[in-house]
């Protein structure tokens, strides 16, 4: 039987720097060369400028699919963000795998580590001005090009070009693109049921959850 996995390109970190006005940012992000340590607040040396809203125990590690670089390529052609891995702020550049394929609760292989996807990721104004647009937060509302959070379930060690190996999947039924759209995309108006089944769920980061809460009302 085959495993679905990944194969990591990259991994990064990055410190809060200026970012807009008397904003700092730590979403511009750079490879690590060799191993880097994965500690139940994420990867070694990573660091985040807004802990309110930023990293946590469910928003240890953001992953981005490298699978649709090609994609915003075709749409933002040129564009300097998009020839390298980290347009998006991601702690793994990883591809084999999309939003579509991966699910709320899967746990995989992150070299000797472990993690689990928690919730995907809500874009914020960050990214527009990131990419200098006005239209990129809208886009990955829209297409639900999202990314995703991973929780640590055990700590560990890894480096780029390792593969993250699927290792459970509770909620097959569940896709990080289904919950995306139900809970950011406006897929709520439409499906109340389905949100108030994501507010009792344990798994779903506890943000999400009080959104579900909210939404299935």
């Amino acid at each position: 039987m085959h495993t679905p996995f990944m194969t990591v390109d990259a991994l990064l970190v990055g410190k809060p720097a200026p970012f807009r006005g008397p904003d700092y940012s730590a979403i511009a992000k750079t490879p690590v060369t060799g191993p880097v340590r994965i500690g139940w607040g994420g990867l070694e040396g990573d660091q985040v400028a807004d802990p309110i809203h930023h990293g946590g125990w469910d928003k240890a590690i953001h992953l981005y699919p490298q699978d649709h670089y090609a994609w915003w390529r075709d749409r933002k052609p040129g564009h300097p963000l998009l020839g390298a891995p980290g347009a998006f702020g991601e702690n793994i550049a990883a591809r084999g795998m999309t939003e579509e394929t991966i699910c709320l609760g899967d746990r995989f292989t992150l070299g000797s580590a472990i993690v689990e996807v928690s919730h995907g990721r809500q874009p914020c104004w960050k990214l527009d001005h990131r990419f200098g647009a006005r239209d990129v937060l809208a886009t990955i509302v829209k297409t639900g090009r999202c990314g995703l959070y991973f929780r640590v379930i055990r700590e560990g060690e890894a480096q780029a070009g390792e593969r993250m190996a699927l290792l459970d999947r509770p909620l097959p039924d569940w896709p990080i693109a289904r919950v995306f759209h139900l809970l950011i995309g406006g897929g709520h108006k439409a499906d109340r049921a389905s949100v108030a089944q994501l507010a009792d769920m344990p798994v779903l980061a506890e943000a999400w959850r009080e959104r579900a809460r909210r939404l299935s009302i």
